[in-house]
């Protein structure tokens, strides 16, 4: 049994199990077996291409027969990988059009996206004024929020990309939050239930009038069942960890059984920006 403990951090997990495993003695095809993946997968790990999941590196940590200190050290690693944030004030060091764009490359490699909001409409979803509205609370230059909105309604090419499958479940108090004037919700709604119609694509809303067992917390979005990014107040919080990216699986689902669908959605949606068009009548 391999026993020794080196000092392993984030970024020299996988050749701190490259290192664990040639010092065990035991071939690579040997242990990519015993972990039930493929030889070339543990090659990526072992060379840092691919980022192991925690579920990847307990196998790995198994499969070669480490101590249980040595273990228990490597896993603390990986689940720490399992969740990253990045504070908002990097993102916009960055640029909100360059992380936007990063969000693009990623929806183009992702073919299932579920999304939970509770306090906005989803950024695919927005209309360029209620865009504009939302970077608006960014302080960002005049430029630079010019930059951010054409960036978030190029990303919204991958509502019309079939080959995808998305689902939006959101609260019903998004769809009345006065983020833009009446007449922009009232297009903002208009744009939702358009979506609505696309066939890949599935928006649902919870009704404030259906009993819940719940509570909506925060917004955020699956991919793939692979990945979780959620949005707090000072970071974008990723987590790949199997079992945390599992509760976020079945809070969703949850909601999206009490939600609305279709045409009963729709009707839901015309009544709220009728609501908001007669305010225009009589103002």
């Amino acid at each position: 049994m391999v026993g020794s403990v080196r000092r392993v951090n984030r970024t020299s997990l996988g050749t701190a199990l490259r290192e664990l495993r040639q010092a065990s003695g035991r071939e690579a095809k040997a242990v990519a077996r015993s972990a039930v993946m493929s030889a070339s997968k543990l090659s990526k790990i072992e060379t840092g291409k691919v980022s192991p999941t925690v579920v990847d590196v307990e196998r790995i940590l198994t499969a070669i027969g480490v101590s249980a200190e040595v273990k228990a050290e490597y896993m603390a690693v990986a689940r720490a990988e399992a969740t990253e944030a990045t504070a908002w004030r990097l993102i916009r060091r960055l640029g909100h059009h360059r992380k936007q764009q990063q969000i693009r490359a990623l929806d183009e490699t992702t073919r299932r996206i579920r999304l939970f909001q509770p306090s906005l409409v989803p950024g695919l979803l927005q209309t360029p004024e209620y865009a504009r509205a939302v970077f608006g609370r960014k302080g960002l230059t005049e430029e630079q929020l010019s930059r951010a909105v054409a960036a978030r309604i190029d990303r919204q090419q991958a509502l019309y990309d079939t080959t995808k499958a998305l689902q939006f479940v959101i609260t019903e108090p998004v769809l009345r939050w006065r983020l833009v004037p009446a007449a922009m919700m009232a297009g903002q709604l208009d744009r939702i239930i358009s979506a609505s119609r696309l066939s890949h694509v599935d928006i649902r809303v919870v009704p404030l009038s259906v009993p819940q067992c719940d509570v909506p917390a925060h917004s955020f979005v699956i991919r793939d069942e692979r990945m979780v990014a959620i949005e707090t107040v000072h970071a974008e919080v990723t987590i790949t960890d199997p079992r945390d990216v599992e509760l976020y699986i079945g809070k969703i689902d949850g909601f999206a059984e009490m939600a609305l669908i279709g045409n009963a959605m729709r009707r839901m949606l015309e009544g709220i920006r009728d609501d908001f068009l007669t305010e225009l009548e009589i103002g």
